[in-house]
Formats: structure tokens, sequence, C-alpha cells
């Protein structure tokens, strides 16, 4: 048997109810996105139930699902990548993540420049490529690194790959992953954001790399491989567990590709867990709020969703869900405390079960280890029962 999981970034589908403590009242990604731009045209996962998650012009309700559709709700605190993929996981944070909404303070950067033997610059939120754009030229010039934080609890170290190469540019991801795992601060990722090009015309390149703080405690993805079933982590899975509970993984380019690979496990191996993180619909088009280039990412998936379910075998189950909000619509680029979408499909998954609002994301990552008749964890209830045939 394999079971897929596909966590379409950010795309959340309502304010949860602690959402005005956060600066997010009003915020739903998926619904304030579809009518900014005249309405979606997703009909595979209307099929799925989408539609009667929320709102979404151009996608309404339908009297039958395919399979079963809800809403989950996050029980930790914060609204960032990692707390909520940890959640899916079994793991409900009672601290949140550090944010740096003034920049890193003078004990983080003042160390980590003694360390790198280069001076910082930047030290704000701001959008990567922005940044990147903004002060690459002094970064050519002068050899400094531009560091950056954002909605998510990350240090971000930016440097052309010509001025420094891309192993001393690990070096200093590693140096400053230290230093924080040292200062007290709780910050989830450090990410190396190598660049190529000439200003202004600056080009990422999927030379990025993430260095995570481990999972606070056990995740289901460690128990399924203590249980002899494999994990395949597609994209950012693997940095964002930093390793943990991972049998294989890929790195991917965009959305398009992170699909592709999707279909090639599918194709390939025989029993386990295919966990994908498609991170387009945030870092392309959520923080940078452009509704436009969100619904196309999210009609683009829909477009692509049959080919995920004409290679699923009859005991095959896919799970679709998000991480947290982004809504591309509001004056704010960061996060946004939302609900996130949780639909099921497969030959065995019984037609229109509405799963309701579930209390906490760990519902999914019991939901797996039931399916596979693996021990549960302490967090969250599965709904194993209430969807298989």
């Amino acid at each position: 048997m394999r079971t897929i999981i596909i966590v379409l970034d950010s795309v959340g589908v309502g304010e949860m109810p602690d959402a005005a403590l956060y600066g997010d009242t009003g915020s739903n990604t998926l619904g304030n996105t579809a009518k900014s731009v005249g309405g979606l045209n997703m009909p595979n996962c209307q099929r799925l139930g989408l539609g009667n998650l929320t709102d979404i012009l151009g996608v309404p309700p339908v009297e039958k699902a395919l399979g079963a559709y809800g809403k989950m709700l996050e029980k930790s605190p914060g609204k960032d990548t990692t707390t909520g993929h940890w959640e899916f996981m079994g793991i409900i944070l009672e601290k949140p993540f550090d944010m740096f909404p003034n920049g890193f303070p003078d004990e983080i950067i003042k160390p980590f420049e003694e360390a790198t033997g280069r001076k910082v610059i930047g030290n704000k939120p701001a959008s990567g490529t922005e940044i990147i754009k903004e002060l690459g030229k002094e970064h050519e010039e002068t050899g400094a690194l531009i560091v950056y934080t954002s909605a998510d609890s990350v240090f971000q170290i930016a440097a052309h790959e010509e001025v420094v190469p891309v192993p001393e540019l690990y070096r200093y991801c590693e140096i400053a992953r230290e230093i924080l795992n040292n200062s007290g601060y709780k910050v989830a990722r450090v990410i190396a954001r190598p660049f190529v090009g000439k200003w202004p015309d600056y080009t990422r390149t999927p030379n990025r790399h993430d260095y995570s703080l481990p999972p606070e405690g056990e995740i289901a993805l460690e128990r399924l491989v203590e249980h002899g079933v494999s994990v395949y982590a597609v994209g950012k899975i693997n940095d964002i567990y930093d390793g943990h509970g991972i049998t294989e993984y890929v790195k991917t380019k965009d959305n398009n590709d992170g699909i592709d690979k999707t279909i090639g496990y599918l194709r390939t191996v025989e029993e386990g867990l295919i966990f994908t993180n498609l991170v387009d619909y945030d870092m392309k088009y959520g923080h940078r709020n452009n509704p436009v280039g969100y619904a196309k990412a999210l009609e683009e998936f829909d477009g692509r969703l049959p080919e995920i379910m004409a290679v699923m075998k009859p005991e095959d189950v896919l799970f679709i869900t998000a991480d947290h909000g982004c809504d591309p619509t509001t004056p704010s680029t960061d996060h946004s405390r939302e609900k996130v979408p949780l639909l099921v499909y497969g030959s065995r998954i019984k037609e229109n079960v509405n799963l309701g609002e579930r209390e906490t994301f760990a519902d999914l990552g019991q939901t797996i280890l039931d399916l596979f008749g693996v021990p549960l964890m302490k967090n969250g209830r599965s709904f194993k029962a209430e969807i298989v045939r």
C-alpha cells in the first residue's frame, strides 16, 4: 500500500478562530484569491469537495464528492512552515518559534560576522528576490553577506556563487546554525540562498539548502520507518524534518517538477509514504501579493491532478492539504493564520464523507499510521474508520 500527502504550501481556506491575535482577520487564501481574479477553474479538486470547504468563486460545492473532505485547525501557536509540518506528524508546540520583524540582534550578528570574517548587510525581513536586487551590487563589490528573514522563523543568507562559492556559503550556514542554537533563540531554519547573474537581473539557483532544528520529539515519520514503512520526500520535506524519518528524498525546481517527481515515485515504488511539498504558491506568489500568479498555479495543479490519480493503485490513498495560509490579497506579505483543506481520495475511500473541522493537523499523521497498521502517537485522532470502505 502507498499513501501520498501533497502539501499545497500556504493554500489556506479561511481564518482560524484566533486569527485576530496574528493580525489575520479576514484572511482566506483560496477564497480571496478566487474573488480577486474573477473565479478559479479547478474542476478536479471541485469533484473532491474543495468547494465544500469555503466560498470559492468558480468552484461551487458538489452534492456528492468523490472522496472525503474537511478542514484542519492548527493547535500549535504560529503560522509558519515548520510548525505546520511538525504538527502534521504529531508535534504540537507549546512555545512558538522566534520571529525577527526588526532583524536579528547584535548578539547574533556580531559573532556571525567574526566567525565568517564577512560583514552582514540587510538584516531585515524581506522578499528574497527583492533584497538581492537591492543589495546585490554592494555584496559583489564588498563580499558582505546578505542576511534577511521572512514570515517564517528563518535566518537566510544570500550570496552570489562567484563571490561566495556554494560550499563556503554552506559552511557559513553551519556557523549561523550553531550560533543560533546557543543563543537562547528558537529559530526553525537557516537557509542558504545562492544566486547568479548580473545586477539587477539575478536568478536564485537550485543550490538552496536548509539547516533545520531537529523535531522536538518523535514524529510519525520516524515511527513509520521503524516499522518498515519507507518514506519518500519530495521538495523541502527532508529539510523541514532535518532528515528525521526520511528514507529517500529528492529536491525540486518548482511545482511542476514536484508533481513530476511525485508521479515518478508512484511509478517506481511499491509501498510506503510519498510526502510532497509544492512551494510555489507561498514562495513565488503569496509573499509577493500576486493573486494572479497564485490562481494560475492552483489551476495548473488541478490540471495535473488526473495524472496523479491515473498512476494510483487500488489500495493507494491520496491526501491533499496545506501547512498555513499566505493570502496574496491582503496588505501583509506574511503568512496568515488559517484553517487548511483536507481532501482524501482513493478507490478504497468512501465517497462524500464530510470530515468536518479537525482539532489539529496531527489527525493527518495519526491516520497515516493507522492506515499502515503502525502504533499511534499521543497527539491527534485518526479518521481512518470514517473514510475507508
